[in-house]
């Protein structure tokens, strides 16, 4: 991801990813690669998806994450987003894809 870290824990059960930056056009391929590899390999109950360091997402962003959602359900995997901006929110909402995942504020 160009300009940007994934940051990776897991505990076993519970997938944590913390990408940095930027999640745009540019950069969402290899998140995505990134984030599908992560969650087959550690095949986790739970997938969190932090979002606190994401300082901008456009539609490829929202394309992530709900292709993301859609694996994680196809292995039995539950998927919460963690630290959501209020304009990832927005976003969210506007798709309609708010109703799908779960918020968890940050510890």
């Amino acid at each position: 991801m160009a300009n940007s870290r994934i940051v990776v824990t897991s505990d076993g059960s519970r997938l944590t990813i913390a990408p940095r930056g930027e999640i745009d056009h540019h950069s969402a391929r290899s998140l995505r690669d990134r984030i599908d590899n992560e969650l087959y390999t550690t095949r986790p109950d739970v997938l969190v998806l932090d979002l606190t360091h994401i300082d901008f997402m456009d539609s490829s962003g929202l394309g992530l994450l709900l292709g993301r959602y859609q694996k994680a359900m196809e292995i039995g995997c539950e998927v919460k987003l963690m630290g959501c901006s209020k304009r990832t929110k927005k976003i969210l909402e506007l798709a309609g894809a708010d109703k799908l995942f779960e918020f968890e504020e940050r510890a």
